[in-house]
């Protein structure tokens, strides 16, 4: 009898479908009295979305999940929490195993998990499934979501990079295929991209270990908040390099500007917090996959708040502030990080370095960096 009697849930999320199921079938096959539920969000139709539900011997049952609206992933959030609940009411599964369907992002799920759970479940672990051979292709790939099938709503704009590139690294286990297709640079490239999380071959008892060890979402989300984010560190392996460029001096806004599509195409993967010197006051996130883009307001600079609104910021946002603090900017810094097979670090750190305010501008003060173009202001307008 479990200690705990709330249900154990994982989630087992990822665009490699064949790995995803890989695993899936060995935590069913581990774990006796598991079973798996899925929404197949390709057979969402205006209504519904079929949902299944099975254990190592097969299907147990079947049936349409309603759709709220025309979002197949929020009707997935909608029917989990309840069908879940009823699996542990019923008290016959020691082991509830989510397969998320493709593009479906776990920490979404994971926070709905936590917010609904309540005394029925627990969510014990989110695992990302990877065949290795894969990881670069997806990385690379800039073709929308709706361009590939794997659009959760008509209105989903993700790509395939950005997609993938959040399902890796929310993950704080990754099931490795076997894949003969994959060399040592695919594996330096994996590691790189996620150096916290634990790597475990798919057929290995240690995922079925590591299925119950338990997981703290608000540490998972924090993780990757913009200002606190467990960024990579410095690695070169394999032809596969990770440049972490930290500085406290501001980028003059129209030179980084200028430089962005360079900087996007410089790394398979990048991203960190910067600031503007015509915003000092702003964390702007970046977020690079794929060719493609994101730069966000994530708010203000912990150092730009009144001391006492420090006591309502989170623990893990004050030590995070802490590490990059400036006797004279607080934590306002520029902290990237680039990954990616045959990464030119000289020239990349040139080019970042030139982005920064000259001497003679730096000098000027912050009244004189607020009258400097804004050239981000249409990147970061709100959008209607």
């Amino acid at each position: 009898m479990r200690a705990d009697s709330r249900l154990p849930v994982v989630l087992v999320a990822g665009l490699h479908a064949d790995a995803r199921r890989e695993s899936v079938e060995q935590l069913l096959r581990s774990v006796p009295g598991s079973v798996a539920l899925h929404h197949d969000l390709s057979t969402a139709g205006p209504s519904s979305v079929l949902r299944t539900l099975r254990s190592a011997s097969g299907e147990l049952s079947s049936g349409r999940a309603p759709m709220g609206g025309d979002c197949g992933c929020c009707a997935l959030r909608e029917d989990l929490v309840p069908e879940l609940t009823r699996l542990a009411e019923e008290g016959t599964a020691r082991l509830a195993v989510v397969e998320l369907w493709d593009s479906v992002e776990p920490r979404a799920v994971a926070e709905t998990l936590a917010d609904g759970g309540g005394d029925a479940l627990r969510l014990t672990q989110v695992i990302t499934a990877v065949d290795p051979a894969l990881v670069l292709p997806c990385l690379s790939s800039g073709d929308d979501l709706a361009e590939t099938g794997l659009a959760v709503a008509p209105g989903d704009r993700r790509t395939v990079a950005d997609t993938w590139a959040r399902q890796l690294e929310y993950a704080p286990v990754l099931a490795l295929a076997d894949s003969e297709d994959a060399d040592d640079e695919d594996r330096a490239l994996l590691a790189q991209l996620h150096q916290t999380a634990r790597h475990v071959p798919l057929g290995s008892p240690e995922l079925t270990r590591l299925a119950l060890a338990g997981f703290d979402v608000e540490a998972a989300g924090a993780a990757q908040h913009p200002a606190c984010a467990l960024l990579p560190q410095e690695a070169d392996e394999a032809g596969v390099a990770t440049l972490v460029w930290r500085r406290h001096r501001p980028f003059h806004p129209e030179r980084l500007y200028a430089a962005l599509e360079d900087l996007t195409c410089a790394a398979a993967r990048s991203r960190g917090r910067f600031w503007l010197a015509d915003r000092p006051d702003t964390l702007l996130a970046w977020d690079a996959a794929g060719g493609a883009l994101c730069v966000e307001n994530a708010g203000p600079w912990l150092a730009s708040l009144p001391e006492a609104a420090w006591e309502l910021v989170p623990g893990v946002r004050r030590a995070a502030a802490a590490l990059d603090w400036h006797t004279e900017h607080g934590d306002c810094c520029q902290h990237l990080v680039f990954t990616s097979p045959g990464l030119d670090r000289e020239g990349l750190t040139r080019l970042l370095e030139s982005c920064l305010l000259t001497d003679a501008e730096y000098a000027g003060g912050r009244a004189a960096w607020q009258r400097l173009p804004a050239a981000f202001d249409r990147l970061l307008a709100p959008v209607s």
